[in-house]
């Protein structure tokens, strides 16, 4: 496979300042973000995440203090109730005594030093056995917790809905301590559910079913239309076993619903009365305020040849054929003049058959790529679905800036958290196509579309890949209106810190894969996109935060699925992540995690951070200067002080023997001849902190990269470490050089859109809220038809 570019780009001479140290030429449409040098890294050098897209939503509960009287006791929730029978605190009780308390009208405070407003108070006795093998195999951070027995002929289940505190005293009768409690695991314990979620259709009826085990009353406000202030019927829900039923006539089909959930909230320390979307939906209204029920399986919202879309997919006879290119949805066409405009920016772009994007693509697909993966389409927060309600950026404005103007900058800061941009790491409820890239966000037109946009690209040669985040929520707590999972089981879904505290080490309010039905809900909404959208494949978002045993069983799941029985052929499907391991889940301590070492042998690929590295030189978090092999370490230097000629030499020796290893797809079995002259696996090559550069089992497991829509593009990075004296067109060569080598290593070869047309962000490394005009995709050039085949 190659890229081929036609000779006739032409760039400005305009000189824009980087630094004191570097100046080079860009397109003269291009200016310089400012303030790009001041994320925080979150791994280390040798494991990068690729982070990112700063989120503006941080959990209200992301800080702890330290206690400072034991009446802040019961703010926290230190204690873990594992297991129907079991409570894990780290409290030395001795000789005193300990108590569960509970309160079903959350009413527990400490006065006078004891717990107090109780409707039940439980005798606790340590188990000097300590915790179990299993509980110690699920919760790993607290392996040397205490463990405390909880009497057999309690009512557990009605307990769990109550507030719940924990509390030692002393011999004395005087209080020791006391907690609140994480409830995950006896949630797990006695309410893990198997049968049916969400709105359930048949001929007469519609059945809504809402697993909610700590709730203590469920109610459903059916609604006529999106925006009606009073529903047409409030429904009370019936409880089995934590799940919450209701069924009603076939009528209810296309109206809209919200729960109304009353719960114990450990983050308010109330029960709470909340409104909800169903974490099943499958449908909404604009911006998510109401759940739409929709069947999918309706003739109605199938395109024409729907069903027989299995059969026109492109071949695929092994993943080792795979090349991915990825792509955002308004990238493509929210600045292509030949895409109809109702079109511009949305799905139905894809099916615009002679617009400049999709010769671009019939191109591509002719030099060899097989997979699009489009960045986030479920419904994400951070972008308004009407289009009415977008501030728009004034292009004619910025075409007549000078490119070295802070004009452009300023213009597009002041509207970007009211455009319609946002790459879409916000996600609000993963199982529905984002409203606004429909051309109406109400009813059923997303679902239609969205289908419309997935055969087209089937058709033209091309299976679709859809960027999963799965890692974290936009929002969590009882009040923020874009949080729903927290909302229905409070503090199930997050995963907490050792003192009830969300954990925000992905960007916000980490999800808990290592919880039951986090786990379930999330195979089952990798299902409902492979089954009722035909998808081909899922990119997981910060895949190390999720647990191996989830990727295991979704890979298994979905390979399961066979066209006879469920209208896709699952083996086709693949599936890969970020694999990088840090934060609360670094080194398994929640458990085996699918970091990029876990996940060998399992057939799930993982990017591979090291051929990056080596290629371009340092790390999204090192020095921005620092070169590498194809950037002009040792050779063309750029002024950065790399330590002198003897460690540059060393430097690239290096990098050319992890180059090597990653152009063998990072196996870890591979032999090769390093630059010490000796013969070493590929997992006896190191990186500078002493981690082995290769991980893979098989090819399939290690997707090549050097560019993503993470950090700058490459022609912007290449354009900043290289020396300033070099040609554009040296550049350009370097770029070609860049993507020729990942393109032609063994393993799974990935590319950020724009890499083949030396696409420039004015080196903004994280635009995922810059706008239209900072992430245009410059595909609609006359030169086009002109551009070799081969």
């Amino acid at each position: 496979m190659s890229f081929s570019l036609s000779s006739s780009f032409s760039f400005s001479t305009k000189t824009t300042h980087l630094s004191d140290s570097i100046r080079f030429s860009l397109p003269s449409h291009l200016k310089v973000r400012t303030n790009i040098w001041t994320r925080r890294p979150l791994g280390s050098s040798s494991i990068s995440p690729l982070r990112r897209r700063s989120c503006k939503c941080c959990s209200s509960m992301s800080a702890a203090e330290p206690v400072s009287s034991p009446q802040d006791y019961i703010l926290y929730s230190r204690a873990y109730w594992v297991s129907r029978t079991v409570i894990a605190w780290n409290v030395n009780v001795g000789d005193g005594s300990c108590f569960l308390y509970a309160s079903k009208y959350a009413s527990l405070l400490n006065s006078d030093d004891e717990i107090q407003g109780y409707h039940h108070k439980i005798k606790l006795h340590e188990d000097t056995a300590g915790l179990s093998a299993n509980v110690k195999e699920k919760f790993p951070h607290i392996r040397d917790y205490r463990a405390f027995k909880v009497p057999s002929d309690l009512d557990v289940k009605n307990l769990v809905k109550c507030q719940l505190v924990i509390a030692a005293y002393q011999p004395n009768g005087q209080l020791k301590d006391a907690t609140g409690l994480q409830i995950a695991g006896v949630l797990d314990d006695l309410f893990s559910y198997h049968g049916p979620l969400g709105a359930v259709f048949s001929k007469e009826f519609v059945t809504l079913y809402l697993w909610a085990p700590t709730a203590q009353v469920v109610r459903a406000c059916l609604y006529q239309d999106p925006s009606s202030s009073s529903p047409i019927e409030v429904i009370k829900l019936d409880e089995l076993n934590g799940v919450w039923t209701a069924t009603g006539p076939k009528s209810w089909e296309g109206c809209y619903y919200v729960y109304e959930v009353s719960v114990y909230h450990a983050s308010t320390s109330q029960i709470e009365k909340v409104i909800a979307n169903d974490p099943y939906a499958r449908g909404l209204s604009a911006d998510g305020q109401r759940t739409f029920l929709v069947d999918l399986s309706s003739d109605a919202l199938k395109p024409e040849g729907w069903d027989n879309l299995p059969d026109e997919k492109p071949p695929l006879h092994s993943f080792s054929d795979i090349s991915i290119y990825e792509l955002h949805v308004r990238d493509f066409s929210a600045n292509d003049p030949t895409v109809p405009s109702e079109f511009c920016g949305g799905y139905l772009a894809f099916t615009s058959q002679d617009s400049a994007g999709i010769r671009h693509l019939k191109r591509l697909s002719s030099a060899g790529i097989t997979h699009l993966h489009l960045l986030p389409t479920f419904q994400f927060a951070g972008v308004a679905d009407e289009r009415d309600k977008w501030k728009n950026a004034d292009n004619q404005l910025l075409e007549s800036l000078p490119p070295d103007s802070d004009g452009q900058q300023a213009h597009i800061t002041a509207i970007q958290n009211d455009d319609g941009y946002n790459w879409g790491y916000n996600p609000v409820l993963w199982g529905v196509p984002k409203g606004s890239y429909a051309s109406d966000p109400n009813g059923s037109c997303r679902t239609l579309e969205f289908r419309k946009m997935v055969q087209a690209l089937n058709r033209l040669g091309f299976r679709v890949v859809l960027d999963v985040v799965y890692n974290h929520l936009h929002a969590s707590g009882p009040s923020d209106e874009k949080s729903v999972l927290d909302k229905i089981v409070p503090g199930y879904y997050v995963r907490r810190n050792t003192d009830g505290h969300i954990e925000n080490s992905t960007c916000t309010n980490n999800t808990a894969s290592e919880n039951f039905m986090v786990e379930r809900l999330i195979i089952d909404d990798l299902l409902c996109w492979a089954v009722d959208y035909k998808v081909d494949g899922f990119r997981f978002d910060l895949m190390g935060h999720i647990m191996k045993r989830t990727m295991v069983n979704a890979k298994n799941v979905l390979s399961s699925l066979s066209k006879d029985a469920n209208g896709v052929e699952g083996s086709d499907i693949y599936l890969y992540g970020e694999g990088w391991d840090f934060g609360e889940v670094a080194k398994n301590a929640r458990g085996t995690n699918a970091s990029q070492f876990n996940v060998h042998g399992t057939g799930i690929g993982s990017f591979n951070d090291r051929i990056r590295d080596a290629l371009l030189g340092g790390s999204p978090f090192g020095h921005p200067l620092q070169q590498g092999f194809v950037t002009g370490l040792l050779l063309q230097p750029n002024g950065y002080d790399h330590g002198g000629k003897e460690v540059e030499k060393k430097m690239l020796a290096v990098a050319k023997d992890h180059i090597q290893v990653g152009m063998a797809a990072n196996l870890k079995d591979f032999v090769l001849t390093n630059c010490g002259g000796q013969e070493v696996k590929g997992s006896e090559v190191y990186s500078y902190d002493g981690i082995s550069v290769a991980y893979a089992s098989n090819p399939t497991e290690t997707v090549n990269y050097i560019s993503a829509h993470d950090n700058e593009t490459l022609f912007d990075i290449i354009s900043l470490k290289t020396p300033a004296g070099i040609s554009v067109d040296e550049r350009c060569r370097l770029n070609h050089l860049a993507t020729s080598i990942i393109a032609f290593s063994q393993g799974i070869p990935f590319f950020h859109a724009g890499d083949e047309i030396l696409r420039s962000k004015s080196l903004d490394r994280d635009s995922y809220n810059s706008g239209d005009w900072f992430n245009r995709l410059q595909l609609q050039f006359k030169q086009l038809g002109d551009w070799p085949s081969s």
